[in-house]
């Protein structure tokens, strides 16, 4: 009787156990749509890119169990505000009005909106000459923020910035106000037939967000970041994803 009592508890205790291990993961959203920082890999048919790679890496420092969801870029913001998820890493720009709706990790990213028009676009030369034209932008960006800046220019949304090059590419609107790594990385796969124009005109930083409720899992993201930056793991995956040092 002793013995089956001591099995019984044993096995309740594992059960526990393992439901406790459960619960810890950390529910990460992603937009996979933003190559070369978020995207599927057509091989592993994982989520892959920069930011995968700097939160895995933050991750592993912090001592946190995460598992990723792919979702549209308007819904995670939506998600992320409601903590249906704990994290999300999506090319973020940390902005004063998210950070009324989440939390934000300390900056591994500078990034800026540039404009990008069709090799053969002589009209649009900067973000001014957007006015009297169509310009897209993937929906919740910062770049549709700043199209609705430009007075007398037509905002077209998309959920996947891919359909708004492909849309460019195809005529169908004048130009696309997106982070500058991102359109160099499509004007990379199309040098005949995109180009950006103007400067960057935005100083902005990506940031992990954080459910606002949980602050202690904030201060873990925090102290990995610090700990990836320290030892130069963000220098390497900055050179390995864009070629270049940050």
């Amino acid at each position: 009787m002793k013995h089956t009592l001591l099995c019984t508890i044993a096995v309740f205790i594992s059960l526990f156990s393992a439901g406790c291990k459960r619960s810890t993961h950390i529910r990460v959203a992603t937009d996979a749509t933003w190559p070369p920082f978020e995207f599927v890999n057509e091989q592993t048919k994982a989520v892959d890119g920069f930011g995968i790679d700097v939160l895995n890496a933050v991750s592993k420092k912090a001592g946190l169990e995460i598992e990723y969801t792919n979702v549209g870029f308007d819904p995670l913001l939506a998600g992320i505000s409601q903590c249906q998820f704990d994290l999300a890493v999506a090319s973020m720009t940390i902005t004063e009005e998210r950070k009324k709706a989440m939390s934000f990790s300390d900056p591994y990213f500078a990034a800026g909106q540039i404009v990008t028009v069709s090799a053969n676009n002589h009209d649009i030369t900067n973000k001014d000459g957007l006015a009297g034209k169509t310009a897209g932008a993937q929906i919740g960006t910062t770049g549709a923020i700043e199209i609705g800046k430009v007075n007398g220019s037509t905002l077209k949304t998309y959920d996947d910035v891919g359909l708004a090059f492909q849309d460019l590419i195809n005529g169908q609107i004048d130009a696309i106000v997106a982070d500058n790594p991102v359109a160099l990385g499509y004007i990379g796969k199309n040098p005949d037939k995109l180009k950006t124009v103007g400067n960057i005109f935005t100083d902005e930083n990506y940031g992990i967000a954080v459910c606002n409720k949980k602050k202690d899992l904030l201060n873990k993201v925090n102290e990995g970041l610090k700990l990836v930056k320290a030892d130069g793991t963000l220098e390497k995956l900055t050179a390995k994803w864009l070629g270049t040092k940050k």
